[in-house]
């Protein structure tokens, strides 16, 4: 009876119901099929404890009986031998009677349980039902009505075609969509997000209309329009321009993540197809490819303004980012990389692994035209079930040579989303800081996490930019993956609506950046721009440390995946048998613990940089000391060690 009564509970789907609603990762809406699943397992329930009240019932039958039968053995006269073995069985058909009738009451209130609950799962289901019907209609009118706006917009006699003009004569379109018919005088309100705590009130300045349209201009008269911050493409050297497709692999990323729950990924082994070709210190330097910003904010002999220019380059950073979910490789200990582009883009970089673990990377950027730039980064990434969340360390510097002004700010978090389900995406989000430690100058710039419930654009970008004195001077907008604006401010007050926000007048935005469009084909080349394309590019007279010449990184590149895994795991036991002899050479020390031990045989002394403390920020950090361009000249590696 206990057996069948079991097969028949399990066969009825009521098991598996619990186990898929418990795990939380079922995503599948619910439909009226569910509902009727749901009252058809109650059902199940109630009839299965109807057959348990039946069974209780011939229980309770049968057991007076044996009560009875027992009783009248008593009476009888037998041996003292048997008299006690009667004793027993009567004690044990007692228990038997009454945990039978614990069973039956038990089932009788898991079933009223079952009840009570199911009927706040059928309402939460309901709301769902609803809620999610009524997302659907609202998006299919907004799609319904994006397509009438743009076709509105087409038609209408006057448009450019060009879709970057408004940016360049610094307009801003209304609520009323780009067609408003409304004077250009006319005051209107930009309502960003509470957390933003500012309104900007957008107002028409009378020199506006002498000409000089959507230029920001400095105090010694250069005007810094679009257009001068777009690159002129005078490269000397030929650079490549495609790199082999990507193969089309098949992976389940949930069979291998599953197991990395809360676990720093840098310390997990993964194979080259969640990888792009490219390693981290190549992916730092692409930091650098809107470098024009800060070529032309040598020029600003206003502070605030300079400060515009550099807060567009530190948003610019994560332009390249957006469509770029693959992880780059981490680096060996003591690889390096160089960018040595002085010809096109008046620069020279160098990037260099000095920590294995926690994965670190020191980098120096000096340009020609009067500005330097240095960090020291280390990236913590963890896997937190349904998303990764990557937490850049460390602090970036930038210094202008003329002017002295230093800035300092540090990067903000990105995480990638869908891991479980659903197409992978990155978003950016967090709030950064950049200070001039020369003027006290300040800009706060928000990064706003992406929400489909959210009213607000994805992506979106806001700051202020504030003089020694904290007087709000600019106000910034825009994407993180598109473009940033500046608008002057002309006049502040609080808000009148009895929120703590400051209302902004301002002048019209004014362009400060806007992303370079994709290769053509860039879907199948992992997404790269045309810097990073170049950036693995093979070229003479590099250190043999340099990732252009990492083996697995390369048969990656050529679409050679599995010997690229092969290459992949050589090189990290290379690696691992290099902390080893390190270790050995540790442990004879008595005085050293084995803890204490590991850490010295993973210490790593850098080739080309050297710890100092950051006299701004306190932190010690790898500075760049020198040396690297000189070797490169005599061509003389012979320090570098042998990683490949």
């Amino acid at each position: 009876w206990e057996t069948a009564s079991v097969r028949s509970f399990c066969s009825s789907g009521c098991l598996n119901k619990f186990k898929k609603d418990d795990s939380g990762d079922d995503e599948d809406t619910a439909s009226p099929a569910d509902k009727s699943e749901l009252h058809q397992t109650l059902k199940n329930l109630s009839l299965k404890l109807d057959d348990l009240g039946t069974c209780n019932d011939l229980i309770a039958k049968h057991g007076a009986a044996l009560q009875r039968s027992l009783n009248e053995l008593d009476g009888l006269k037998i041996p003292p031998e048997s008299s006690e073995k009667l004793k027993a069985v009567n004690e044990r058909a007692t228990l038997f009677r009454i945990t039978s009738n614990a069973m039956i009451n038990a089932c009788r209130d898991f079933l009223e349980l079952a009840e009570t609950h199911s009927r706040k799962w059928q309402r939460a289901l309901q709301y769902e039902q609803e809620q999610r019907a009524h997302l659907e209609e609202t998006i299919e009118q907004l799609a319904k009505q994006h397509n009438s706006l743009e076709r509105a917009f087409r038609s209408a006699p006057g448009q450019s075609n060009n879709p970057t003009k408004s940016f360049s004569e610094g307009s801003l379109s209304t609520h009323k969509g780009e067609d408003s018919e409304e004077d250009e005088d006319t005051e209107y309100f930009d309502a960003m997000e509470d957390a933003t705590s500012f309104i900007t009130v957008i107002t028409e300045a009378k020199e506006d209309r002498c000409g000089r349209g959507g230029a920001l201009v400095s105090a010694d008269g250069h005007v810094l329009d679009a257009a001068s911050l777009v690159p002129k493409g005078s490269s000397k050297v030929k650079r490549r321009v495609r790199i082999p497709n990507k193969p089309n692999y098949s992976l389940n990323l949930w069979s291998i993540m599953k197991n990395c729950i809360g676990r720093e990924l840098s310390r997990i082994p993964m194979p080259v197809n969640f990888n792009e070709p490219l390693s981290m210190l190549q992916r730092l330097t692409e930091d650098l490819e809107y470098h024009q910003l800060l070529d032309k904010a040598v020029h600003c002999t206003s502070s605030v303004e300079q400060m515009c220019l550099v807060a567009a380059f530190s948003v610019s950073s994560y332009s390249t980012t957006v469509y770029r979910i693959a992880k780059p490789f981490n680096p060996m200990l003591g690889e390096t990389f160089e960018l040595d582009r002085l010809d096109d883009m008046g620069l020279r970089s160098l990037c260099e692994q000095v920590s294995h673990h926690p994965p670190s990377a020191a980098h120096y950027v000096c340009s020609k035209h009067g500005w330097s730039l240095w960090q020291e980064i280390t990236i913590s990434s963890k896997f937190r079930g349904k998303y990764i969340s990557i937490m850049p360390l460390g602090a970036i510097h930038l210094e202008f040579e003329a002017s002295g002004n230093h800035y300092v700010w540090r990067k903000s978090t990105s995480t990638v989303h869908n891991i479980i389900v659903g197409k992978l995406w990155i978003d950016q989000s967090g709030d950064i800081e950049i200070v001039n430690h020369k003027t006290n100058d300040r800009c706060q710039i928000k990064f706003l996490p992406y929400s489909y419930f959210s009213k607000e654009a994805a992506r979106k970008v806001t700051g202020v930019v504030s003089d020694g004195q904290g007087k709000a001077q600019y106000v910034l907008s825009g994407s993180w993956d598109e473009q940033m604006e500046c608008a002057k401010i002309v006049q502040s007050s609080p808000s009148s609506d009895g929120k703590q926000k400051t209302v902004y007048q301002t002048l019209p935005a004014k362009l400060l950046w806007k992303k370079y469009p994709l290769p053509e084909n860039a879907e199948n080349m992992y997404y790269f721009s045309e810097l990073a394309l170049t950036l693995n590019e093979l070229e003479e007279g590099v250190a043999p440390t340099d990732s252009r010449l990492r083996p697995d990184q390369r048969l990656m590149e050529k679409g050679r995946w599995d010997e690229a895994n092969a290459e992949k795991q050589r090189l990290e036991e290379k690696q691992r048998s290099s902390l080893r002899q390190r270790l050995e050479t540790c442990a004879p020390s008595s005085r050293c613990s084995t803890e204490e031990a590991e850490k010295e045989a993973d210490t790593y002394l850098p080739l080309w940089f050297e710890k100092r403390r950051d006299p701004l920020t306190g932190e010690m950090a790898c500075i760049y000391k020198g040396g690297y361009w000189e070797a490169k000249e005599r061509q003389d590696w012979h320090m570098c060690p042998n990683i490949f």
